[in-house]
């Protein structure tokens, strides 16, 4: 299968990305603190799609600093559709495919939202609070300017990997991006711009399947309970034994290849 590298521009902002294969009608969205490359297996299971690195990861610019992060992550996807598209994305990326889907509808024609973090939507559950009292030491450390350690307790949020098994220069990687989570607050804690509102969700009438393992951060199913009562058209599917990073775990790739697989094919 063969992989085409490209660059694109919409209304200035450039993006990087890949397209597997000859079929581009699959848009693959990665979470923070990592790459496209760690969604190409999953690509590579359902048959190719273009996948994209988010502002200041991979091959893409930095971010600059100013214009608010998940909105420039969502022109850069709609850079990446080249018409009506299958939106795939996991953690940050599952809520900037959801945003996409809102604000340019002629670009969307199904989402698949593995464990989307729009915390906003989990306003007061019981796991909204316990989610926050877990990640307040990482919260303290980007106060303290301890970068390192911010991104050592973000990875045992959301990871099961343990920081000292990390290769150096992954660690480092993630490090250096850690200040890129900071910038997703508003977006993600407090939805400043109302995506997950349910005026705005009644609308979006596509197909929306929604994936999670059953052994991550228990917000994410709240979060999904959220979002499946505001959605037209959603259903929610749990993976036995995974957690957070399902959609990279080389285990769980077929499990999850297979629900994307029986929702296209209106089987599943």
């Amino acid at each position: 299968m063969r992989i085409w590298l490209a660059a694109s521009e919409v209304n200035s902002p450039k993006v990087h990305h890949v397209t597997l294969g000859s079929d581009a009608s699959r848009l693959f969205i990665h979470c923070m603190l990592a790459r496209h490359e760690l969604l190409l297996p999953l690509a590579t299971a359902l048959g190719g799609g273009k996948l994209m690195d988010l502002p200041g990861h991979g091959q893409s610019p930095d971010w600059d600093g100013r214009t608010p992060y998940q909105a420039l992550a969502t022109r850069m996807a709609a850079a990446c559709c080249d018409g009506p598209t299958h939106v795939i994305g996991h953690s940050f990326g599952a809520t900037v495919a959801l945003r996409l889907a809102v604000e340019r509808p002629d670009l969307v024609n199904r989402l698949t939202l593995i464990e989307p973090v729009f915390f906003a939507a989990a306003k007061g559950t019981t796991a909204h609070g316990d989610y926050l009292r877990t990640f307040r030491p990482f919260v303290m450390a980007m106060l303290q300017g301890d970068e390192a350690r911010a991104a050592e307790i973000f990875n045992s949020v959301w990871s099961t990997s343990r920081w000292d098994s990390i290769p150096a220069a992954q660690r480092a990687y993630l490090t250096e991006r850690i200040h890129l989570i900071v910038a997703t607050g508003a977006d993600l804690e407090e939805d400043s711009d109302g995506i997950t509102s349910p005026a705005r969700l009644s609308e979006v009438n596509v197909p929306v399947t929604l994936i999670r393992g059953d052994q991550t951060q228990p917000i994410i199913a709240d979060i999904h309970a959220s979002l499946c009562a505001r959605l037209p058209h959603a259903a929610d599917h749990v993976v036995a034994g995974a957690g957070h990073m399902v959609p990279i775990r080389d285990r769980f790739i077929p499990e999850i290849a297979r629900i994307i697989r029986a929702a296209e094919t209106g089987t599943g």
